[in-house]
């Protein structure tokens, strides 16, 4: 017998980073990832059929939303079809036998240092270096053999690149997690879903967002996020992103059909089911 294939996950980062821990925690089948370091490539990696699926962060409960994401999301006209919320623990790694007075240099990704920023401003005379992935941070530091330097990532990062953990959980606040987006080419449309995921444009007019989001309101759709992103070349004009949940589905569809008529250039960027955060 055949074996399978295994499905091929875009991730940004590496081996051993938060997107990889994030597609194998949703996935459960087999898979691959395919280290992305950027979001743009992760994004070119689905369009041109290199990977299957992509696993993509979409915002943080510290450090909030990620803007250019959500360009990206418009761009490339991707369907959501689900999501993942991943408890985020950072630790600040080294090689072995490094004292945390030895340290000169502390770097990660910027969204990982954000989200550390009590514990590094405690921090004196350490340089705060910004790289393209928390793993990719902590390899750095082994294949360097960089003495003075740490890399805040997880604990699967120290494990393989052989690091010592000098502190533990430095994230601001203990109750982190990341929300990530998993990405496809086309909607799945045998997914049962509860949550949707749009874009929009409203005149510039008194009430005009108001009166589209009274709308949800009125048919007992629960708003949960909304973003507005400027539109380019356009100024003082944005798009409205926005996350709804709802339990009965006529609700979200006579919503829907009224909405339509209030908004210009509405996109559903996917449908699909609402996920749990469970802090650890």
């Amino acid at each position: 017998m055949a074996k399978k294939k295994k499905l091929k996950i875009a991730i940004q980062g590496i081996t051993a980073s938060f997107h990889e821990v994030a597609a194998f925690t949703y996935f459960t089948e087999a898979i691959e990832t395919v280290e992305c370091l950027s979001f743009h490539q992760l994004c070119e990696s689905l369009k041109h059929g290199y990977s299957d699926y992509a696993v993509m962060a979409i915002e943080n409960s510290i450090a909030g939303s990620i803007l250019p994401n959500y360009f990206l999301l418009q761009d490339y006209h991707f369907s959501i079809i689900g999501e993942l919320y991943l408890p985020i623990h950072m630790n600040l790694l080294a090689l072995p036998g490094t004292k945390l007075s030895d340290i000169k240099t502390i770097e990660s990704h910027p969204m990982a240092i954000r989200q550390c920023s009590d514990f590094l401003h405690s921090l004196n005379g350490v340089e705060i270096r910004e790289s393209d992935d928390t793993a990719l941070s902590a390899r750095r530091v082994k294949e360097l053999k960089l003495k003075n330097t740490a890399a805040i990532a997880n604990e699967f990062a120290a494990k393989k690149f052989g690091l010592q953990i000098l502190e533990k959980r430095i994230e601001t606040h203990k109750k982190n997690f990341t929300r990530f987006l998993v990405l496809a080419k086309r909607a799945d449309r045998k997914i049962e879903s509860n949550k949707a995921s749009m874009c929009f444009e409203v005149a510039n007019e008194v009430g005009s967002l108001a009166d589209a989001l009274t709308t949800f309101k009125d048919n007992r759709i629960n708003l949960t996020k909304i973003q507005s992103i400027p539109i380019i070349g356009r100024p003082s004009e944005y798009s409205i992103h926005i996350d709804v949940e709802w339990r009965r589905r006529k609700n979200y569809d006579d919503a829907m059909s009224a909405v339509m008529r209030q908004v210009k250039n509405l996109n559903v960027l996917g449908e699909y089911k609402k996920a749990k955060i469970e802090y650890k």
